[in-house]
């Protein structure tokens, strides 16, 4: 193997050849190739002469020299390497200074590396061997360095400081208790601005001092060129994963296990979606953007190692988020979280093309992949949760009559959870596409089956989401009529479903679902509860009303009233109508105006029949013994106690003095 001396000349030998091809190959091209050759010639001898190494000047020389330069870089690594303090926290030209030792120990390591040292000559094999420790003991304080400035110049901010949260705002939404029997809660959601046409700069932060970046990035450098480029990584994605866990921590999202998320119970899993949903929005668009211009300003100079950086850095924290989302679809699709679901679907695809933006490519598939899969799942959990939506409402049973023929909490639940569904219905029209053209063929044969309206089909355009509210309604009144059969008395059951159809059809009209579920909808059903109302008052008043009718009032053969058949119609007139305010008195219309639409309806129905007969017969049993026995109210009492119907509050007429 070559010593110093030798490689020398090696070098000189090689410039020889060197020179005789440019000669070649200047000759064929020069107009005088004689006087060319001679002055090439003469300009090369003297780069030789001063190049030439003086025979003076040998191998002891030349190891001299390098020695004499690793003591100088040994005396500066080791005197930083003894001290405890920081070489940056002492001043910009301390770093500075070890910096430029670095580089010189670097050259060395590569002069020296790239002679080839024979096996006998110790002395070189010791000077590189040096020479590599000493730029192993430098990399290791620049990468203590390195750490020690990415965690010294940290900066997080508190989700409040955030200026784009000024956007947010709140909405409400129906979440349901743990039955239907009990009446629907409202509560507050907080549903993060979705606002795509803002530029990624704008909700950027620096999540370090930019201060600190120029020498974090002079470090990196150094790292890099002295192929320490994976310890440099390794000590930036171990630093800033902390830092990025921690983001998550200020924006409250625990570490969780999926088994964890599965055993909460609603109140709680409420909550942490809620935060979620908040968190994953700040996270990805704010820290995670600014995380990507964090490592471009360090590491943009290496080629993909910014976004490997990156993707290594952020994986574990996505996957956190992921995580808990994941859990949410493959748990119990139960009603009650259909509408957190629903955020969490619509805060996912919002942000899909700010994942896939940051993690593109091959290195950040993982991340990519798995977030798409979650969002699939969690729409396929949406679908799930509809469903048993409506079965929940097909197969909700009472074993009682609900008190007073009044809104069901079922009616009041549904109608109050599919309004609320208005706030989502882009997003439903892309889940519940699969399957809604079957179901409107059913819907609008069964519409036209009843109604026999002709053109239903090809006047009413069905989406997705309202053929499945149809669904629904059409279940709900499924259900209600199975429930109007637990009251014994048939007025009630026809009041029953008067009162709750009316209440459907105010929650439809004049709302966003009626624009859905259209204007048939509404006509149809407002037929429904007028029949209903209908068939109340003959159910209620028809045996009553008979006893005012002429008939039978006069004697057989003869042309006289027969006093003692018209007392009998007064008692019994009386005894229904003293009845029926003590029964009705208790039954509820809690809207204001069908209340006095219905009491209008049966005052002129009963108020006029009595009247009549009043006026018709009352003569005939004045003067008689005990007359105020029969005649127990005047036309103005009957229209009086009739304003005492349906309040909910049972009254009886038994002993009451007349008014």
């Amino acid at each position: 193997m070559a010593n110093f001396k030798t490689v020398g000349n090696l070098e000189r030998g090689e410039q020889v050849i060197a020179a005789a091809q440019q000669i070649v190959k200047a000759l064929g091209t020069s107009k005088n190739p004689t006087e060319d050759m001679i002055k090439f010639l003469s300009d090369f001898d003297a780069h030789l002469s001063k190049s030439r190494m003086p025979d003076s000047v040998g191998r002891n020389a030349d190891r001299s020299q390098v020695e004499q330069r690793l003591d100088i870089v040994q005396d500066k690594i080791m005197n930083w390497d003894s001290d405890e303090s920081m070489i940056w926290d002492s001043s910009p030209e301390e770093g500075s200074d070890y910096l430029q030792a670095v580089v010189d120990v670097r050259n060395l390591t590569e002069s020296l590396g790239g002679l080839s040292v024979e096996e006998d000559n110790q002395c070189e094999n010791e000077l590189l061997q040096r020479a590599h420790g000493l730029l192993q003991m430098a990399m290791a304080r620049l990468e203590d360095e390195f750490s020690h400035i990415l965690v010294k110049n940290k900066q997080l901010l508190e989700p409040e400081q955030l200026s784009f949260r000024s956007g947010e705002d709140d909405f409400v939404s129906y979440d349901s208790n743990s039955s239907f029997e009990a009446d629907s809660v409202e509560c507050t959601q907080e549903r993060l601005l979705r606002d795509t046409s803002h530029n990624a700069e704008e909700y950027m932060v620096d999540l370090i001092h930019p201060s600190s970046i120029p020498d974090l990035k002079c470090i990196a450098e150094a790292m890099f060129f002295s192929h320490y480029d994976r310890e440099c990584c390794q000590a930036y994605s171990s630093i800033r994963k902390d830092a990025l866990d921690e983001c998550l921590f200020i924006l409250e999202v625990e570490k969780m296990s999926i088994e964890e998320v599965l055993k909460m119970n609603w109140s709680d899993l409420n909550q942490k979606i809620k935060k979620w949903n908040r968190a994953i929005k700040i996270f990805v668009r704010v820290y995670l953007n600014s995380e990507k211009r964090l490592c471009d300003h360090i590491f943009k100079d290496f080629g993909s190692t910014s976004r490997i950086c990156f993707i290594e850095t952020s994986k574990s924290s996505m996957l956190q988020l992921l995580n808990f989302a994941e859990a949410i679809a493959i748990g119990p699709r139960s009603s009650e979280k259909l509408f957190r679901v629903l955020d969490m679907y619509e805060g996912l695809a919002d942000l899909l093309p700010d994942i896939d933006a940051l993690f593109m490519e091959e290195a950040g598939y993982c991340v990519r992949s798995e977030y798409h899969e979650v969002l699939k799942r969690i729409g396929d959990s949406i679908k799930g949760i509809f469903v048993a939506f409506e079965n929940a409402v097909r197969t909700n049973t009472s074993s009682n009559p609900y008190a007073g023929g009044g809104i069901h909490p079922l009616t009041k639940y549904v109608m109050n959870y599919i309004g609320a569904l208005m706030d989502y219905s882009d997003t439903l029209n892309l889940l519940l596409e699969d399957g809604c053209e079957d179901q409107t063929t059913a819907l609008s044969n069964s519409s036209q089956a009843i109604e026999g309206d002709e053109e239903w089909r090809s006047t009413h355009t069905v989406t997705p989401m309202a053929c499945r509210l149809e669904s629904i309604t059409s279940t709900l009144e499924s259900n209600l009529d199975g429930k109007s059969k637990l009251y014994k008395d048939i007025s009630l059951q026809h009041f029953f479903l008067m009162n709750n159809i009316y209440y459907m059809v105010q929650k439809v009209k004049g709302s966003e679902l009626g624009t859905l579920l259209g204007d048939d909808w509404i006509r149809k059903h407002n037929r429904k509860f007028q029949q209903q109302a209908l068939s109340y008052e003959r159910a209620s008043w028809t045996l009553t009303l008979s006893f005012l009718k002429d008939e039978g009032i006069c004697s057989p053969g003869s042309s006289s009233v027969s006093r003692t058949v018209l007392k009998e119609r007064f008692k019994s007139f009386n005894l229904a109508f003293e009845e029926i305010y003590k029964t009705q008195t208790a039954w509820l219309i809690a809207d204001l105006q069908l209340r006095e639409d219905l009491r209008i309806s049966v005052s002129l129905r009963v108020l006029q029949a009595y009247r009549t007969f009043l006026g018709r017969y009352a003569g005939h049993l004045e003067g008689s013994r005990n007359s105020d026995k029969y005649i127990k109210f005047s036309a103005e009492d009957v229209e009086n106690y009739l304003l005492d119907f349906f309040e909910g509050s049972q009254r009886s007429l038994t002993n009451q003095r007349r008014r």
